[in-house]
């Protein structure tokens, strides 16, 4: 019997690692993956590296490899774990389990068949990015990969391109300085943007600007690692024209004009000064 294990309730425990240092891994995790009876991981080498750096021993328990391409092969192993009253954890590779990440049908599964779902919060490159970028975070709209194909990927851009909310993506390297040119061509090229790169890692960085001043910056610039795009919302396209005019109209009926663009910046998810002009124009 291992003396450092400590009992866990019968369940499914999804637990975020970290994305790039280490010691970001939260004290709740470690004791989960200290105590579950199954573990299983997107990857087992980074899993193993993982508890190693921490002190965690795996001694004779079980640990799963499940990811996209053998989740059906691996997921009925799991809950035949879970049907038997054990507790299981799942691991990403990275970051937080669900976010474009296998671990989705397995929770979907547990869920179904009535078993606990547990999750561990911690890292993640969606909200770290979010709070380097420097770009509004009161909305935002997680789109994940985009299609790689010019064509689709620009059709997959003018789906989110009215969102009233900050645009968040994930990108491979190799495709980064061809989505930056077709966000700036879909999305307009005045759009404020930032390359996240490697985030938490040894070689961090943030690049700031409009879509197309990163998309010539980075047409000649070789990239490396993990990249997370974060994009502004749109300067109108929640809601123009008629829409906004209505919006305003109803609201100056008993707002001031300060107060009635407030109002609808806020619920139209416009900008202020937009709306606070047009307000200005229409209280005339």
């Amino acid at each position: 019997m291992n003396p450092d294990k400590q009992s866990l309730a019968p369940g499914l425990y999804l637990v975020a690692t970290p994305i790039g240092a280490a010691r970001d891994i939260t004290l709740r995790t470690l004791d989960i993956l200290t105590g579950a009876d199954v573990l299983a991981a997107e990857d087992t080498r980074s899993l193993r590296r993982l508890m190693e750096i921490h002190g965690v021993k795996l001694n004779d328990r079980p640990l799963v490899s499940y990811h996209d391409h053998n989740g059906d092969r691996a997921r009925p192993r799991l809950m035949a774990a879970l049907e038997q009253g054990k507790s299981v954890v799942y691991a990403s590779e990275a970051g937080t389990p669900m976010v474009a990440d296998p671990g989705y049908d397995l929770a979907r599964a547990a869920v179904a068949e009535g078993h606990a779902l547990v999750s561990a919060p911690g890292p993640s490159a969606v909200v770290t990015a979010l709070t380097v970028a420097g770009l509004p975070t009161d909305r935002f709209f997680f789109a994940g990969f985009l299609p790689s194909g010019g064509s689709k990927r620009k059709s997959a851009l003018k789906e989110v391109a009215g969102v009233p909310g900050t645009l968040v993506f994930y990108e491979s390297p190799k495709r980064l300085a061809a989505m930056l040119r077709d966000a700036a061509e879909v999305l307009g090229a005045e759009r404020q943007a930032a390359v996240c790169r490697e985030l938490t890692k040894k070689f961090e960085e943030v690049l700031r600007g409009t879509l197309g001043e990163l998309a010539e910056r980075l047409e000649a610039q070789a990239v490396k690692g993990e990249i997370v795009v974060v994009i502004e919302r749109g300067l109108a396209e929640a809601g123009t024209g008629e829409d906004l005019d209505t919006a305003l109209s109803a609201a100056l009926e008993t707002q001031s004009v300060r107060d009635a663009a407030d109002t609808v910046a806020a619920r139209l998810g416009l900008k202020r000064r937009v709306v606070y002009q047009r307000a200005l124009e229409l209280s005339c």
